[in-house]
């Protein structure tokens, strides 16, 4: 069973990611649970999968309930930090005004030993049981101020 999280997604103003983007830098990212990452032992390049199940926009409404799988790469200064594919920022618009619904089923990591290079260890996440430890409140979701995405 899964890690349920509301997170907030973090990153640049919309202009400077625009360019991020388009040159498949980092752009956007958001942060695992503390939990989850002491306990899996999270570490930079790991790939984190689930389920996308929901955004929401700067004004705490659902606009989107894609319900799809997700495979994003850790970054590479930390574990802690989940980057945000292009593709995925530029289909559904995001800034760093929006919050995603996440369901973290499984850490992909490559193994301690070097004869299996190239193959991804499979870790699944919380066996057995489904946790929900952070999560964005409803009424903190309503954010004072936020910006538009850039085309």
């Amino acid at each position: 069973m899964p890690e349920k999280c509301r997170v907030v997604v973090c990153g640049f103003d919309p202009m400077i990611v625009r360019g991020y983007v388009r040159t498949g830098e980092r752009a956007l990212w958001w942060y695992l649970p503390d939990e989850l990452y002491e306990d899996y032992k999270v570490r930079p390049g790991d790939i984190v999968a689930g389920r996308l199940l929901g955004i929401y926009d700067g004004d705490g409404r659902k606009v989107e309930t894609p319900n799809e799988p997700f495979e994003w790469k850790t970054s590479r200064e930390t574990g802690l930090a989940v980057v945000l594919p292009p593709n995925v920022i530029s289909r559904y618009r995001l800034t760093e005004f929006h919050f995603l619904e996440l369901s973290i089923e499984k850490i992909l990591r490559q193994p301690e030993s070097n004869e299996d290079e190239g193959k991804l260890e499979e870790v699944e996440v919380y066996p057995g049981e489904e946790r929900r430890r952070k999560w964005w409140p409803d009424e903190a979701m309503k954010l004072g101020y936020k910006l538009a995405y850039v085309e």
